[in-house]
C-alpha cells in the first residue's frame, strides 16, 4: 500500500468508530462494475455496496436525474406536497403491483416501519388483544441494525451487550414450512422473512417453501412480509425473488438498489388493509419521500427495466452460477446462488474466507467474505459476458491458491 492509503486508513482508525473491518483499499471513482483506489488501481466490484448499486457505479442517467433535481428542489418535508412524490408512487406502484407506498430513507428504517404497521393492522383489523402481537422471524435473520431489529437476530455479534429488547417475536428455523406452521398463533400478525438470507450467506430455501409459506400466511391470517432489500430490484434476475415461487407478499421492503447507490431511498410496499391503518401524526420521517430522494429513486427504477439489467442478472448469474461450480478446488465446500446473488462456501480447513478476498483484491477483485467460511459475489447487473469470464479465471486462480 502507498504511504496516502496507508494515512487514510490510519486517520479513519483514529477518528471513527471500529464498527467494521474493511478490506484494506482506499475507494476513490467508479464507472459501471470498475472501482478505482487513489492509486489508480482498477477493480472489479462484486459487493455493489450490499447490492445498492446494481444499475453500476454512477449511471449517468441516475446522476442526471439527481444533478437536475438538486437544482430545482431537494427537501421540503411531508408537511407540503411535492412534485415528484406522487410520480414515484405511481410508478413503483405500477412496476410491482403495489396498492400502497410508504417512503423511508434506509432499509432499517422500512423494516421497522412494517413491523409499526402490521402491529397497527392485528390490532385494529386481526382483532388481536392489545399489547400481545407476535411477529415470526427466521434464524440467522439480517433485517438491520437498530435497536428493535437487533432484538430478534440469532448473531451474538449484532446483539451482545445492547438489550435489553422488545419481545413480540418468534424465531423459527428458515427453509421450514412445518416450523411456521407449528408457530403461529391466534396472536400471530405477521411473518417477517428474506427470499434469500444474504448476511447469512447467500442461503437459498428448498424448492417450494415460499408457496408452502403463502398458503400458511393465508389461512391464517398472517401478513407475509418480504425483506427484498438486498433481493430485490433484479439482483435474483426477476424483478422481486418472490417471482421465482409465483407468489405475492403482503407487505414488500425495497430499498439499497431503489436509488442505485446514490441517495437513501427505501419503501414499504403493501396492500390498503396493513398501510390504511396508519393516520397522519402516527409515523414518519422528515427526508423520507422528498423530492431528490423520489426523483433520483424514479430514474433508478426507469433504467432497470429500459436497459435490460433484471433479464441480465439472469444471464449472467447463470454463467457465473456455472463457471463457478466448475472450479475444481479442495478449498470450496459449496457454491449457490440466484441470479447475481451468489456465494462460495469454503471447507472450515481451508481457512477464513477474509484471506481468499485480500488475495482477490491483487487480482483486481473486490469481494466481501460473511460469517467466516463464505465468500459472497454480486457484481452490478450491467456486468457482460466478458467480464464475468475475466472474473472467473481470478476466481479459479484464488480458490486453487495454497496459502500454507
Amino acid at each position: 500500500m502507498s504511504s496516502s492509503v496507508i494515512d487514510f486508513i490510519a486517520t479513519e482508525a483514529r477518528f471513527g468508530a471500529h464498527n467494521y473491518e474493511p478490506i484494506g483499499v482506499v475507494l476513490s471513482r467508479g464507472e459501471g462494475v470498475w472501482v478505482w483506489d487513489t492509486d489508480g488501481n482498477r477493480y472489479l466490484d462484486c459487493l455493489s455496496a450490499y447490492s445498492a448499486v446494481s444499475q453500476g457505479h454512477c449511471h449517468p442517467k441516475i446522476l442526471a436525474a439527481m444533478v437536475e433535481q438538486a437544482h430545482r428542489l431537494t427537501l421540503t418535508s411531508r408537511a407540503f406536497h411535492n412534485d415528484q412524490l406522487a410520480l414515484f408512487y405511481e410508478e413503483i406502484a405500477a412496476l410491482t403491483g403495489s396498492h400502497k407506498v410508504l417512503p423511508m430513507n434506509s432499509g432499517a428504517e422500512a423494516v421497522e416501519s412494517a413491523i409499526k404497521a402490521v402491529r397497527k393492522w392485528g390490532y385494529e383489523v386481526k382483532g388481536v388483544p392489545d399489547g400481545q402481537a407476535e411477529i415470526i422471524v427466521c434464524a440467522n435473520n439480517f433485517h438491520g441494525r437498530t435497536l428493535g431489529i437487533v432484538g430478534f437476530s440469532t448473531d451474538p455479534e449484532t446483539r451482545g451487550h445492547f438489550g435489553p429488547f422488545a419481545p413480540g417475536f418468534k424465531i423459527i428455523p428458515f427453509g421450514e414450512a412445518a416450523a411456521l406452521a407449528e408457530a403461529i398463533t391466534p396472536n400471530t400478525v405477521a411473518f417477517l422473512v428474506e427470499p434469500i438470507q444474504g448476511e447469512a450467506g447467500v442461503v437459498i430455501p428448498p424448492p417450494g417453501y415460499f408457496t408452502e409459506v403463502r398458503e400458511l400466511c393465508t389461512a391464517s391470517n398472517v401478513m407475509l412480509v418480504l425483506d427484498e432489500i438486498q433481493t430485490g430490484l433484479g439482483r435474483t434476475g426477476k424483478l422481486l425473488a418472490e417471482q421465482h415461487e409465483g407468489i405475492e407478499a403482503d407487505v414488500t421492503l425495497l430499498g439499497k438498489a431503489l436509488s442505485g447507490g446514490f441517495y437513501p431511498v427505501s419503501a414499504v410496499l403493501s396492500n390498503n388493509d396493513v398501510l390504511g391503518t396508519l393516520r397522519p401524526g402516527q409515523h414518519g420521517s422528515t427526508f423520507g419521500g422528498n423530492p431528490l430522494a423520489c426523483a433520483v429513486a424514479r430514474a433508478a427504477m426507469r433504467v432497470l427495466v429500459e436497459e435490460g439489467m433484471i433479464e441480465n442478472a439472469a444471464r449472467q448469474g447463470a454463467r457465473l452460477l456455472e463457471g463457478l461450480k466448475d472450479i475444481r478446488a479442495n478449498t470450496i465446500r459449496e457454491v449457490r446462488g440466484r441470479g447475481l446473488m451468489l456465494a462460495v462456501e469454503l471447507h472450515p480447513e481451508a481457512g477464513r474466507a477474509r484471506r481468499y478476498c485480500e488475495a482477490l483484491q491483487g487480482k483486481g477483485i473486490l469481494a466481501k467474505d460473511t460469517h467466516g467460511q463464505t465468500i459472497r459475489i454480486a457484481p452490478p447487473l450491467v456486468i457482460t459476458s466478458d467480464q464475468v469470464d475475466w472474473a472467473l479465471e481470478r476466481l479459479a486462480t484464488t480458490l486453487t491458491q495454497d496459502f500454507s
